[in-house]
């Protein structure tokens, strides 16, 4: 099969990566892996352990390769299966590389600097990387590769999927058609989980207090002390308006998250009832929610080789899938392929 005749896709293409880096929080079980495991039943998913992506800032090598187990482990703890799913590592598929390259040529210096999260990270380090400044090439080159249609993603990445959109429209018009054009699924509840300190910011890895985020391994008795303390408001009236009042809204949704129930109806439950019900309420739903992964998680990451058999077994999946995009990116852009065995003196490439 040539380069221009990929076979057609048959199902929706959902790609999504994530950093290995740092303790994962409830926000990104929310804003993440639940969508993941959503999109698993309809889609022909692609979850990417984007440790590429990790080394833009300063880091520990051996943190990182323990880390990324760690959200191998994870993501299949919540739901992700190696069967219907296709779980691998960036760095394990050299095309995601290559194709950050080939996009650079048609990605603009100051697309890249109005980024904000290179604003905020630069802000937040001495040495700032050139790597920190091109890695949403790099994230569109992730997408683009595998055909996208659909990634589900946390309210915090729109700008980047916006760039990956604009790459894909100015390679097609300057090339010819080469990619899909992917569209972001952001989820209505609990696309962005807040502090619970500080209930007005993004409860973060890096940011947040260790009271303020609640961490997938936290044992019960640390989440419901977290959800305990948790800011609120000199108000009584329990109802959802984030504009006015963050810290119940931000209960509320999380209770929403963990127990599939409208905010209404939540409302209605809590109507009358204390603060300190619902934050109750809420820590007992999160820790019902995150004991069964947690679990999970310490059988599968208790199995290393089992857990680097599944990665190579998704890293050969991937392979195959982003194969036709990129041959079809050096053909569409005029470089020269070599074609084994057809020119005097060319090696049999090994493995063939």
């Amino acid at each position: 099969m040539t380069a221009t005749e990929q076979e057609p896709q048959t199902k929706l293409r959902v790609f999504s990566g994530i950093q290995p880096t740092g303790r994962k929080t409830l926000d990104n079980y929310s804003g993440g892996f639940r969508q993941y495991v959503e999109t698993q039943e309809t889609g022909d998913g692609f979850f990417c352990i984007v440790d590429l992506h990790s080394i833009t800032v300063e880091y520990d090598p051996a943190e990182l390769k323990g880390s990324t187990l760690d959200l191998a482990a994870l993501l299949f703890a919540a739901g992700l299966q190696a069967e219907r799913s296709t779980v691998f590592c960036q760095s394990h598929v050299t095309a995601h590389a290559e194709a950050a390259w080939l996009l650079s040529a048609v990605t603009s210096y100051g697309q890249l600097g109005r980024m904000t999260q290179f604003k905020d990270k630069s802000a937040a380090h001495e040495f700032i990387s050139a790597g920190l400044f091109t890695y949403p090439v790099l994230m569109a080159g992730d997408i683009l590769l595998y055909q996208t249609d659909l990634v589900p993603i946390g309210d915090d990445q729109r700008q980047h999927l916006e760039l990956a959109r604009d790459v894909a429209e100015r390679f097609n018009y300057r090339f010819g058609e080469t990619f899909r054009v992917p569209d972001g699924q952001f989820p209505k509840i609990g696309g962005r989980i807040m502090d619970l300190q500080e209930p007005t910011n993004k409860m973060s890895t890096t940011i947040s207090s260790e009271q303020g985020a609640v961490y997938i391994s936290d044992p019960p008795d640390v989440v419901r002390k977290k959800f305990k303390s948790a800011v609120t408001d000199s108000e009584r009236e329990i109802r959802y308006d984030p504009a006015t009042k963050p810290g119940v809204s931000n209960l509320l949704e999380i209770m929403s998250v963990a127990t599939h129930e409208p905010i209404e109806a939540l409302e209605q439950r809590f109507a009358g009832a204390g603060y300190g019900d619902l934050k109750e309420a809420v820590g007992e739903s999160v820790v019902k929610l995150l004991s069964p992964i947690r679990e999970r998680f310490d059988a599968l990451r208790a199995d290393e080789r089992e857990l680097q058999r599944l990665l190579a077994v998704g890293a050969e999946k991937a392979r195959r899938a982003s194969e036709p995009t990129l041959e079809l990116m050096y053909e569409r852009m005029g470089f020269v392929r070599v074609e084994a065995g057809r020119f005097f003196g060319a090696a049999r490439p090994r493995g063939l």
